[in-house]
């Protein structure tokens, strides 16, 4: 089977093409943007993005904008058939193509929610989620993939959790009252989870294979907006917009 990001792209091409906009000449654009511009000036300070371990890239197509969590980072301009062939053989290109794929979703009106929440907004989403998975799935154990501060704290008050994570200045740490642990211990969290709650991230840096086994898989944050509602996958994001 292709890997998932292809299998994305493959969708991707085929709603571009349906909507006859592949070889228009329209340029879609992307560049870091600063912490404050990408999640404004939340109370917490340990969100990956203010440690400067990760930016924002931004594409814009017809004056819609989507987003995408990347460590490579830059700018890049060109067609959609141009970001539709770039190879994904490294984190810039596919935070390239998963930005504007949310960028041009949004535009074509299958995705919303393409938008970081800023502020008290990551708070505000952490105050939801537990009652959103317990609703949806029941009370379960949790795996989380990808250190997002405020959602691991809420939900370590609420349930049995485990916190995945490859940064290794968190690895072997207690982060929010969570013991992070890195990616040799993915397989086994897998297996003691009733679902996994993914960061979209790993679509863009083409770990998020690892995490479509048949376990449950929620998906949080702006990143995978597009891919999600092109590929019917479960996303939890209220306060992005």
């Amino acid at each position: 089977m292709k890997p998932t990001l292809e299998r994305v792209r493959t969708k991707a091409l085929a709603l571009w093409e349906k909507e006859n906009i592949l070889n228009e000449s329209i340029t879609v654009s992307a560049g870091p943007l600063s912490v404050k511009e990408a999640i404004g000036t939340p109370e917490e300070t340990d969100f990956p993005i203010q440690q400067g371990k990760e930016k924002l890239m931004e594409a814009t197509f017809r004056n819609e904008r989507g987003q995408a969590f990347t460590d490579n980072y830059g700018n890049f301009s060109g067609t959609l058939l141009e970001v539709a062939s770039l190879p994904f053989d490294n984190n810039f290109n596919r935070a390239v193509f998963v930005s504007t794929l949310n960028a041009v979703s949004r535009s074509l009106g299958k995705a919303e929610g393409t938008i970081h929440c800023k502020d008290e907004g990551p708070k505000q989403c952490a105050q939801h989620v537990f009652d959103h998975i317990k609703e949806k799935y029941g009370t379960c154990r949790i795996t989380i993939i990808g250190f997002q501060p405020a959602l691991a704290e809420a939900l370590n008050q609420k349930t049995d959790i485990r916190l995945i994570d490859l940064d290794p200045d968190n690895i072997g740490q207690t982060k929010r009252g969570v013991l992070v642990e890195g990616g040799d211990a993915t397989q086994d969290a897998i297996e003691w989870c009733d679902l996994l709650l993914v960061t979209g991230t790993t679509l863009a840096n083409s770990s998020i294979d690892l995490f479509l086994t048949d376990k449950p898989v929620l998906f949080y944050g702006t990143t995978i907006s597009g891919a999600a509602s092109l590929m019917g996958w479960e996303r939890f994001c209220p306060q992005s917009s």
